[in-house]
């Protein structure tokens, strides 16, 4: 079966040369939920945008449920749901006008759906949306797309500004979504990892534009660790390479790294053959990413990425790529639009 959601060599570059998106690679299956993760700036908003055909790519392709959104059917489009990271409703209408008016550009709209999210959040039926507050506001947009029993869900940081019982809440509504019958898959963009790594099934991180590593979030928990290996003597042996390393740092005869060990047999190894004294410790999914990202410096604008490529690396079977210091790309420009399709490449 192919997948649902599949982009091949994206690519987006605004004006001055900033490169947003650098030959992205992403395949999501049938009923995953997908969390993109990625410092600010590292292009997660315009991949979205790309993939629902509010940008064009200057390469690549994207298929969502087996077509490209720029020219696909009504009957392909209504059954994608997409709330941006900036959503912005009629600040007129009440929840009921809302409601009223996306219900005739969706044909399975629910609007038992969107009642019972209304109670659960306690959202207000004829109240201005303009006057409730801003968590009140994402909210209803995220019942809007929920409300349509969207087959392919697509969410930038649906969760900024909401509180932690409406955080918990929203989590419950996208499980409830993947359990319908009907099914859906999701893929959100999120700073909030922790809630990620309760409802993902699959992650990706995402630094200056590339996917530099994915895989399942149980993988991950189970295999990442932290480790410190403490060598006698005083350097570390020249031939010694840390076994899984993502990330590694020397300092004297000292190595600490963030590695994949699948088992500890990668360690009593070391122990037998350097007589080096290791510490192990957990991480959580957060504590990955901060490791693997904490002393990224901020380079100069590269306008030509692919003429720098990282090496190749892989996490629980999935290629990535893993951009080294020397790689002068860096991302940003993302930003949202509310151009009809025939003007969103003037974006």
């Amino acid at each position: 079966m192919p997948p649902v959601i599949s982009a091949r060599d994206l690519t987006k570059t605004f004006r001055g040369g900033i490169v947003a998106v650098s030959g992205l690679d992403l395949e999501i299956e049938a009923g995953v939920v997908y969390g993109l993760i990625g410092r600010n700036g590292a292009g997660k908003t315009t991949t979205l945008r790309l993939l629902m055909g509010l940008l064009r790519p200057d390469r690549g392709e994207v298929r969502i449920l087996g077509g490209d959104l720029w020219s696909a059917p009504r009957s392909t489009r209504h059954r994608i749901a997409y709330v941006s990271q900036g959503q912005q409703v009629p600040d007129w209408m009440s929840l009921t006008d809302l409601c009223r008016y996306a219900a005739h550009f969706y044909d399975r709209w629910d609007r038992d759906i969107a009642r019972d999210l209304a109670n659960r959040w306690d959202l207000p039926w004829n109240h201005a949306i303009g006057r409730l507050s801003g968590g009140q506001q994402r909210l209803a947009a995220l019942l809007t797309a929920l409300a349509t029993r969207p087959g392919v869900l697509l969410l930038d940081e649906p969760a900024a500004g909401l509180d932690p019982i409406a955080r918990h809440s929203l989590n419950d509504c996208l499980i409830e979504a993947l359990l319908r019958s009907d099914g859906c898959t999701i893929l959100l963009s999120t700073h909030l990892i922790g809630d990620l790594e309760r409802l993902a099934t699959r992650v990706g991180i995402m630094d200056r534009g590339r996917i530099v590593a994915a895989g399942e979030v149980d993988d991950w928990q189970r295999t990442v660790r932290k480790a410190q290996v403490v060598f006698p003597g005083e350097f570390v042996p020249r031939e010694f390479n840390m076994p899984g390393a993502l990330r590694s740092e020397t300092l004297g005869p000292v190595i600490t790294a963030i590695c994949r060990a699948p088992d500890d047999t990668v360690w009593d190894a070391i122990r037998t053959r350097y007589g080096a004294r290791i510490n192990v410790f957990p991480l959580t999914l957060e504590e990955v990413f901060v490791e693997m990202f904490r002393d990224r410096p901020t380079d100069p604008v590269n306008p030509h990425p692919g003429d720098n490529e990282g090496e190749f690396i892989t996490i629980s079977g999935q290629p990535g790529i893993r951009v080294d210091k020397g790689d002068t790309c860096r991302v940003g420009g993302a930003f949202q639009s509310t151009a009809p399709p025939a003007q969103r490449d003037r974006d």
